[in-house]
């Protein structure tokens, strides 16, 4: 026994596996003592029996224990598992225990069998090691000195398994969903091939408000959050394959013929799935997340192209609105390759402070008067010029940058208008545009409280310009009880772009706003008794009755100039009175008290 014992050690030592560790240990059990058969069975962590070792049993009989649950008249090997102790079954065709089970056995010649259950190092039941004979009888004394050998070495082997297993698991699965993890899903692609194309996709899944709800709710929702994300996608997805590859990031490897019929089709179940109400804590929370998508098409060389491909889609679903499905297409990667640039070119305007602010007056009608200013944001170039807010808008569609210019824009604003103010010109109000993105960061009004605390200015000075991309948004609580506390420190709010799409009224319906900005497409198409002098009509007199004012934007010439304050509208902008100036030119129009001088700055 001192000798089978330093070869099991051996083995167990050198990596070999658990089967063939313990098929080796009965082999020599049986070759001591012949007339004995050996059997080690595992129980696995739901209480059922896994067939591991039986060398001289036939495998439709092991097969037959395969998932068997442990109780406390399962034969010997369930019985003795059950109770944690030996038991011994001298006649299996009479024990109680042996009733369901005995036809096999009896075939095969076994008589009796004596199972004795291997304890873990963690006091668990981790397996039973049995021996059977040929004749009614109990073990012998030499036996049963071997069997306790044998348990010892069972119990080394299993644990050493079930850690190797374990550190398999922990290097390929994610602890907090138990879907595979990043590793686990290189893995996976590593393994695909590109032979056929549309036999299989890949769709890529990001969590939109993880980040709401960590800084909201604290992390252990946030867990919540992707826990439930991960099992409802799961649930969804099955049979197809789900991993979990980033913080809020999820992968799912579309193989089964239905969902590669209709990929959108699948992807929009998922979403809804997802979409359900959930409890975090004791808040209500709904999960809300953005797909991309990609099929393995002629062309595609390795996996990883699909994948980058599926990444290109999922950045341009959540650039251009979140909460839906996007499958890639040839050209999309074009599309977001020179966003991307465009990003990293408005970066590196920031850094280096080349970005500017132009203004353009808002004017009077009856007096031709500049009232109030828009700025626009301006990105200085390496040569000197300038570009336009909209050779730059794809950069804007990210989070941090619309952010940082945003915040950059507010303190030149304040800068400006302290200056201006110091130099003897006033100015009322200045408007800046804020997007979407500026909401969803939740640092709006402390960007407005810093820039205008650093340099002394009341708010009340402030118009915030909601860009028409914003509107979708309003129907968020949040996004509305962020505006209305913006609008309670003094703040004014506008409406831009108004009046170019369906349902636009609803904004003025749903939270209080203090002017609207009428916008150029609507403007362009005044003609006396026509559709434009219509709607514009009609959005007058709505703003009349709940005490709204109105600036018609893009005024190109004086006779849209003279038929809007036909229809009652009183203030204006446009290239028709003056084009966006720099911070120098802008004062000195303030400074100016001629008419002459804005209707000059036209050219």
């Amino acid at each position: 026994m001192l000798d089978l014992r330093n070869t099991i050690l051996e083995l167990i030592a050198k990596g070999a596996d658990l089967k063939s560790s313990t098929d080796r240990l009965c082999i020599e059990i049986e070759t001591r003592a012949p007339g004995i058969v050996c059997s080690v069975l595992t129980v696995d962590s739901q209480g059922l029996l896994r067939p591991l070792s039986a060398p001289s049993l036939p495998q439709d009989y092991c097969a037959a224990l395969d998932g068997l649950a442990i109780g406390p008249e399962v034969g010997s090997c369930g019985t003795a598992a059950w109770l944690g102790e030996a038991v011994t079954v001298t006649s299996i065709a009479n024990d109680p225990r042996w009733a369901g089970y005995k036809g096999t056995p009896l075939a095969l010649g076994l008589r009796a069998c004596w199972s004795t259950p291997i304890i873990g190092e963690s006091g668990r039941v981790t397996g039973t090691f049995a021996l059977y004979f040929r004749e009614e009888r109990g073990p012998t004394k030499d036996e049963a000195a071997m069997v306790e050998a044998c348990i010892h070495l069972c119990a080394i082997a299993i644990d050493r398994h079930e850690r190797v297993l374990d550190r398999e698991r922990r290097a390929n699965v994610d602890l907090l969903t138990d879907l595979g993890n990043r590793s686990a899903f290189a893995q996976t692609l590593a393994q695909l091939g590109c032979d056929n194309p549309g036999s299989w996709a890949l769709l890529i899944l990001d969590l939109d408000n993880l980040k709401v709800i960590n800084d909201g709710f604290g992390h252990h929702a946030g867990d919540l959050l992707i826990q439930a994300a991960a099992s409802r996608t799961n649930a969804a997805a099955s049979p197809d394959r789900v991993y979990r590859i980033g913080g809020d990031e999820f992968a799912i490897l579309v193989q089964s013929p239905s969902a590669l019929r209709d990929l959108d089709a699948f992807a929009r179940m998922i979403l809804n799935d997802l979409g359900e109400p959930l409890d975090c804590n004791g808040h209500a929370v709904v999960p809300k997340a953005t797909i991309g998508g990609a099929v393995l098409a002629p062309g595609d060389r390795s996996a990883e192209e699909v994948r980058q491909n599926a990444d290109f889609a999922l950045y341009h679903a959540k650039e251009t609105g979140r909460g839906g499905f996007v499958r890639y297409w040839p050209g999309i990667d074009t599309r977001i390759i020179h966003r991307i640039a465009a990003i990293r070119d408005v970066d590196a305007a920031l850094r280096e402070a080349r970005i500017e602010a132009h203004y353009q007056p808002i004017v009077r009608f009856d007096t031709r008067r500049v009232v109030a200013m828009e700025a626009l944001c301006r990105l200085r170039m390496a040569n000197g010029g300038t570009l336009a807010a909209a050779a730059f808008r794809e950069a804007t569609s990210d989070v941090h940058i619309a952010s940082e210019l945003t915040e950059r824009m507010l303190e030149i604003v304040a800068q400006d208008v302290r200056d201006w103010s110091r130099q003897g010109a006033p100015i009322d109000h200045i408007g800046v545009n804020v997007s979407l993105a500026d909401f969803h960061g939740g640092r709006l009004d402390q960007q407005i409280a810093a820039a205008h605390s650093l340099h002394g200015l009341p708010l009340e000075h402030l118009v915030i310009e909601i860009t028409e991309s914003a509107y979708p948004a309003l129907r968020d609580r949040a996004v509305i009880g962020a505006i209305q506390t913006l609008r309670e420190k003094g703040l004014r709010i506008a409406l831009d772009d108004f009046g170019t799409g369906g349902g636009q009224l609803m904004p003025l319906l749903t939270m209080p706003v203090d002017m609207i900005k009428i916008d150029k497409i609507l403007v362009d198409r005044l003609a006396p008794q026509g559709a434009g002098s219509a709607v514009i009509g009609g959005l007058l007199h709505t703003a009349r009755e709940l005490n709204v004012v109105v600036v018609a934007e893009g005024i190109e010439n004086e006779t849209q100039a003279a038929q809007l304050a036909q229809l009652g509208c009183s203030f204006g902008q446009g290239y028709y009175f003056s084009r966006p100036l720099d911070r120098a030119a802008a004062l000195a129009l303030l400074l100016s008290d001629s008419l002459d001088q804005v209707v000059a700055a036209r050219a």
